[in-house]
């Protein structure tokens, strides 16, 4: 009998899933064959958010020379390295490019072709385009993953979860604020994928509630401007007369900070420094376990704050007034209060300090007068945010960001850490590119989009949504249609894919934030008693090991691709063992 894994997900995860048992398989594997089945109605390689079925207008937010699928030396791994070209070297584009993502989905179906043709003979690929609801079997023998709509359930040595980002029943607030839209005659689109949003019930020239300023909202504002039949003259919107009015507000009442527009020069600071694998080490010997604020955060916090400055004593020493090699042994010596000390000595221009509380919160305590003067003042935010994003002259910025994703890649190996180091990092690292920012100020000065403030309240009541910030005292909107421009929150107990939550409901353990929880070593899905199982695996968002995205920069470390090649190598070795016992 011929050996059968079932990844269920043929997104980028999965295909990189693929890639790696492609990688491994002539070290790890000559059995009598092996079936891999991909199930998912999405199309191979470049799944649901990335399919080419989607609006030109709906850009990435990475630049094409910083999107790649292939492993490097950089990646930490037993398996081994397989270099392919980046979004832009297969794409013969700029490299500096914001690409539409319909032309990422046709560089990730050409990845999950080359991974496809790369595997061994008898190994052969069979794509199922429906949904899969749920999973059974033994610990110990085959499993049976059942197809929407086929009588007969899939036969599996192995299962692999490759489910992606997911969407999610309603919460209480959701339900609620849902069922007063209904009572009332209003209009409220929950949280979920911008691009799968039906947007004909926001009418023209009406008011709308959008609470969420990140990359949800990019997207919305797009579709709902450009995809409407506006367009730009230069730094002015022309409207086609067909936009609704955006009232956007969230907790920090501002957009995500542009992606940076230079590169990096010169020496890198050298990272990790103060959160690497020894550091991890510890924190999950801890017998008491960890807390992230506590434990966790003054480590991130030190790691991001040496990268920073490192390179301004290497790159902007004029701005200085020490000498590095001494700032470093007191900076690595200080407390928190001792560094603040510290750089207040050493860094003269307050603007040349790390404030990771202000970034976070920049409007925290900040009041107007007026929403009129809101307007104007956050326009000039975005305006000089847009001028420092692209301006090397404050390059710790940029060494900031590679600290952010060094500290991912460790943070990755903790598990379920909660929302909160999610978001900043996104708010931070994972912003919109420069231009879309740009539109935003024209769509602003064009009326188009109006700003709420910071944590945005919004109440359902008198037959209408009022928002209203405490950014602006006394002022608030009252609208008819209420918009969620956020994620879902992948939670298993929340899913709307029943397969998750009947893995759930057959055992498998969940994260105090909701998420699948599984082994961090090769991704097993964990029981209840913390036995990883060992035919089902899951690896992305869904799980406690969501840290890492399915495609990372070039030499980055690329904490997906490891996980990736653990996942492949555990299921190799697997199916050898399975081989050998059957031919003894």
């Amino acid at each position: 009998m011929r050996a059968s894994l079932v990844i269920v997900g043929a997104g980028p995860r999965g295909t990189g899933v693929v890639e790696r048992i492609a990688a491994n398989a002539p070290e790890l594997y000559a059995g009598p064959g092996l079936d891999i089945h991909l199930v998912d109605p999405h199309p191979p390689g470049a799944g649901r958010v990335w399919r080419t079925a989607q609006s030109p207008l709906l850009w990435m937010n990475s630049h094409a020379e910083d999107v790649t699928m292939f492993t490097d030396e950089t990646v930490t791994m037993a398996g081994p390295v397989r270099p392919g070209p980046t979004l832009h070297q297969w794409a013969g584009v700029d490299g500096r490019t914001f690409t539409d993502r319909r032309l990422q989905g046709a560089y990730l179906s050409w990845v999950h072709q080359e991974a496809v043709a790369a595997l061994p003979p008898g190994v052969r690929v069979h794509h199922h385009p429906q949904r899969a609801l749920r999973v059974r079997g033994p610990r110990e023998g085959r499993q049976q993953v059942w197809l929407e709509g086929r009588p007969r359930p899939l036969l599996a040595d192995l299962v692999i979860l490759t489910l992606g980002h997911l969407d999610a029943e309603l919460d209480d607030e959701q339900r609620a604020l849902a069922s007063y839209a209904r009572d009332h005659g209003l209009v409220h689109i929950p949280p979920e994928f911008t691009a799968d949003t039906d947007l004909g019930a926001l009418a023209p020239g009406e008011p709308v509630v959008v609470r969420g300023f990140g990359l949800a909202f990019i997207d919305l504002m797009v579709l709902l401007t450009e995809g409407r039949g506006g367009r730009y003259d230069g730094d002015t919107y022309v409207p086609s007369g067909r936009e609704p009015v955006l009232y956007v507000g969230s907790r920090r009442g501002v957009p995500y900070h542009s992606k940076i527009g230079y590169d990096f020069t010169g020496e890198r600071p050298p990272l990790p420094r103060f959160l690497g694998p020894a550091e991890v080490d510890a924190l999950l010997a801890r017998p008491g376990g960890f807390d992230f604020r506590r434990d966790v955060w003054p480590l991130v916090e030190k790691e991001l704050g040496f990268a920073h400055y490192h390179r301004l004593f290497t790159a902007h020493p004029g701005r200085t007034a020490l000498d590095w090699a001494e700032f470093e042994k007191r900076y690595a010596a200080g407390d928190p209060e001792q560094v603040a000390a510290l750089v207040a000595e050493a860094v003269p221009d307050p603007a040349d300090r790390l404030d990771l509380a202000v970034l976070d919160r920049p409007l925290t305590g900040v009041r107007y007068p007026s929403h009129e003067e809101f307007q104007q003042a956050l326009r000039t935010y975005v305006e000089r945010d847009l001028v420092r994003r692209h301006d090397p002259a404050h390059s710790p910025d940029l060494a900031v960001f590679l600290a952010l994703l060094s500290v991912y890649g460790q943070l990755v190996r903790l598990g379920d850490i909660g929302p909160w180091w999610h978001g900043f990092f996104s708010y931070l690292a994972s912003g919109p590119p420069g231009p879309r920012l740009r539109q935003l100020g024209a769509l602003s000065r064009a009326g188009v989009v109006r700003f709420v403030g910071a944590d945005l309240a919004v109440t359902a009541e008198d037959g209408v949504f009022r928002a209203s910030s405490p950014t602006v005292p006394g002022w608030s909107v009252e609208t008819r249609a209420l918009v969620e421009a956020r994620l879902p929150h992948p939670t298993v107990e929340r899913a709307r894919d029943t397969l998750l939550r009947e893995l759930h409901a057959d055992g498998a353990a969940a994260t105090p934030d909701g998420l699948l929880a599984v082994d961090p070593d090769d991704g097993r899905v964990l029981d209840r008693a913390g036995r990883p199982h060992p035919r089902r695996f899951a690896l992305g968002p869904h799980t406690d090991g969501r840290g890492a995205g399915a495609f990372t920069r070039p030499r980055t470390g690329g904490p997906a691709f490891r996980q990736n090649d653990a996942t492949a190598r555990a299921v190799l070795l697997f199916l050898r063992i399975l081989a050998e016992r059957a031919a003894a």
